[in-house]
């Protein structure tokens, strides 16, 4: 592990690679599981207020799943919030486009200026999954089998997963936090890189 300020990091991020390749596993991501995407206590607010605008983006069965269940929602194991899901399958913010490839209805709202939030962090963020404890905050690597070819494609163009989640980190921890992360991988390369 790699501590920067109150952050412990996965060395992980440093040495795995990773690109999503959307052409070949569809958006699985937004569609497998048991549970929607984690979300921080400070985005509910932002899905409740957030709702009617990026009503349009998304399917009938969406929609139905967040007047039914809300705007999110929370783990039933672990009692984390996460978005809701359309009848245990995908996230209800999901939608498909003619290829059979998901996208987020929020990021589309985004993208076409209905809204100033990009998606949940934790979704932006993948496959860089935190924990918060009290004292410090874990940023570790999560391996999904649903992933395996964003790591073929990864190992392809050899981009470690911190750069790939660059926007993503910044958007989350800051330019500043980001450098100092960069000059560590930098570092972790010479010493135990390949």
């Amino acid at each position: 592990m790699i501590q920067i300020d109150d952050k412990l990091i996965s060395e992980e991020i440093f040495s795995e690679e990773f690109v999503c390749n959307l052409t070949k596993c569809k958006g699985a991501c937004c569609v497998e599981g048991d549970v929607g995407a984690p979300l921080d206590k400070n985005e509910l607010e932002i899905l409740d207020g957030i709702f009617d605008k990026i009503k349009p983006y998304l399917t009938q069965e969406g929609i139905k799943a967040l007047e039914e269940q809300g705007t999110w929602t929370t783990d039933p194991h672990d009692g984390m919030y996460v978005t809701p899901m359309v009848e245990d399958r995908e996230c209800a913010y999901v939608t498909f486009d003619e290829k059979g490839i998901t996208k987020c209805g929020i990021e589309k709202a985004y993208e076409d200026g209905a809204v100033d939030w990009q998606k949940p962090i934790s979704c932006h963020l993948y496959p860089i999954r935190i924990t918060e404890y009290s004292a410090f905050t874990a940023l570790n690597y999560h391996e999904w089998n649903v992933c395996s070819d964003a790591c073929t494609l990864g190992k392809e163009l050899q981009v470690p997963v911190y750069k790939f989640l660059k926007t993503p980190l910044i958007r989350k921890y800051g330019e500043e936090f980001y450098n100092v992360l960069s000059g560590a991988a930098d570092e972790w390369k010479k010493e135990y890189g390949s």
